[in-house]
């Protein structure tokens, strides 16, 4: 039976900001280290409890959450927040690219590539002016994350007291589709639009915004979550250290609400999303170095401001605080306000297929590898390297690898907060899929949480597979289409399990 008793609600929030420390960026294939911070990166937990059940969620500024971070930040939670059960526990990137390269073990995360051929890849930073003194090394990195997540959930978790909260539901123009389709039926990852070749942009966009206002006992507003279907990623080219618009958005939130307001901002499933329109394609105001995004003199367009620069996180910021604000104030008389309601956390250990790999494919991957190391015998390889052989590298590695294995083990957790559904992945799935979830939920409402306890990259559709390119490759993640279809089902029927309580 699903449980319905008082309510208790905490927040907390922690810096992940390495005060004077440069930091190794994650999320290009290219090199980069910290110059400065832009805006801090932080992590923003809520704890939920209710007759015993319980859950924590933390949004971090990261490209992703592995799920050997998840189990240090377990494991150090198990002194630091008695009480809680710690595979309760969800941990959630932004998916900002201005942020940590971070290990959590002495075994080297290598690239494919450089176990291929046996050759390490040589660094390359920028135009020799980045300044790489004073660097925190990624294994530092790991140790120092872990123990700034344990300290946000086990805050949340003291903090937490009685407390209300009222969802809600707006609309922002912030994701879309970053995948383009060609005549020949072909795709690619920001590919360029501005041809006769250009047949449409692969997948639709998702402007929901699905809220949680939460209020302390004196209806004093404490907070807000937000769902969005688009990485923060305006930034993801540059330098330095930023929690792009979601930064914005708190600073802004904060004028409005107090210092003290906090943001959980959680990255809905976008795998194939972006904060950029393909269409009307506006240039950097300053120079970037993504071989993919630069563009041989583009017709000038009459759009939104640069999207791979800092005012354009300061324009996402503001559509999505402008909306929440709007709909906060608007809708408050007929608002909802819940202090207890049906409460049930699930979380499940779900095998996926793992997308396999061709004979053929093999064959014509390995060719091409070795190709390329008779090509380049005798020098280094570097990020321009790993990216041409990419897809090659990763077929190569996936057929080694599926002759030991058929699945890949995927942590979920469900959840039902009253007429609310939450459910987490730990893929940057596309958007196929998590229409597919909400559409048929049980739930009035329903939350999801992409990049969630585990880094297992991205869940592409059939069609994606087809078109091919980068985040539809095998080389881009460890689950394809079908498993796509396996993972929805089975989120469906436990939320459907839930709501039959």
């Amino acid at each position: 039976m699903a449980n319905n008793g008082s309510l208790k609600l905490g927040w907390a929030e922690v810096s992940i900001t390495p005060e004077g420390r440069r930091i190794m960026l994650e999320g290009q294939f290219y090199d980069r280290i910290s110059q400065y911070v832009e805006t801090p990166i932080t992590a923003t937990a809520l704890a939920i409890e209710s007759d015993g059940e319980q859950a924590v969620i933390i949004s971090a500024d990261l490209t992703h959450v592995t799920s050997d971070l998840v189990a240090m930040v377990r494991a150090g939670l198990k002194d630091k927040a008695p009480g809680f059960d710690p595979m309760k526990l969800i941990v959630g990137a932004t998916h900002t690219h201005t942020s940590f390269v971070y290990q959590t073990s002495n075994d080297l995360n290598l690239h494919a590539l450089e176990d291929y051929l046996g050759i390490p890849e040589e660094p390359v930073f920028g135009n020799g002016n980045v300044k790489t003194d004073n660097l925190m090394e990624p294994l530092e990195a790991g140790r120092f994350l872990a123990g700034r997540l344990s300290d946000a959930a086990a805050q949340a978790w003291k903090n937490r007291a009685p407390a209300r909260f009222a969802p809600a539901f707006g609309r922002a123009a912030v994701g879309m589709n970053r995948r383009v389709c060609y005549f020949d039926g072909t795709a690619k990852m920001w590919g360029d639009t501005y041809t006769s070749e250009f047949k449409k942009l692969e997948g639709g966009n998702d402007n929901g915004v699905e809220m949680i206002f939460v209020y302390d006992k004196s209806m004093k507003p404490t907070g807000a979550v937000i769902n969005i279907a688009c990485p923060a990623q305006v930034v993801e080219q540059r330098y330095f250290i930023s929690s792009d618009y979601w930064g914005k958005v708190r600073i802004l939130l904060r004028r409005r609400f107090g210092e003290d307001f906090k943001v959980l901002g959680i990255c809905s499933p976008a795998g194939d999303q972006c904060p950029r329109d393909l269409v009307r394609w506006v240039e950097p105001e300053t120079p970037i170095e993504d071989p993919n995004v630069i563009r041989n003199d583009p017709p000038a367009r009459r759009a939104d401001p640069s999207m791979f620069d800092v005012k354009g996180t300061w324009k996402i910021g503001r559509r999505i605080t402008d909306e929440v604000t709007a709909i906060f104030e608007e809708d408050a008389a007929g608002r909802e306000y819940f202090d207890s309601v049906p409460f049930k956390h699930e979380v499940i250990q779900m095998p996926l297929p793992l997308r396999r790999v061709t004979e053929e494919e093999n064959r014509a991957a390995r060719a091409a590898l070795d190709a390329f190391a008779a090509e380049h015998r005798g020098r280094k390889i570097d990020f321009r390297d790993s990216a041409a052989m990419h897809e090659h590298a990763g077929i190569a590695a996936r057929y080694d690898y599926q002759k030991t294995t058929d699945t890949f083990m995927t942590e979920i957790h469900v959840i039902r907060l009253g007429d609310i559904a939450i459910a987490t992945n730990p893929f940057e799935l596309f958007l196929d899929f998590a229409n597919i979830i909400r559409a048929r939920s049980a739930a009035k409402q329903t939350f999801l949480i992409q990049l969630a306890n585990g880094a297992s990259g991205y869940l592409p559709t059939e069609e994606a597979e087809k078109g091919g390119h980068y985040s539809a490759y095998v080389s881009s993640g460890w689950v394809g289409h079908e498993g796509g279809y396996i993972l929805a089902e089975n989120i469906l029927d436990e939320i459907g399990k839930l709501f039959a309580e």
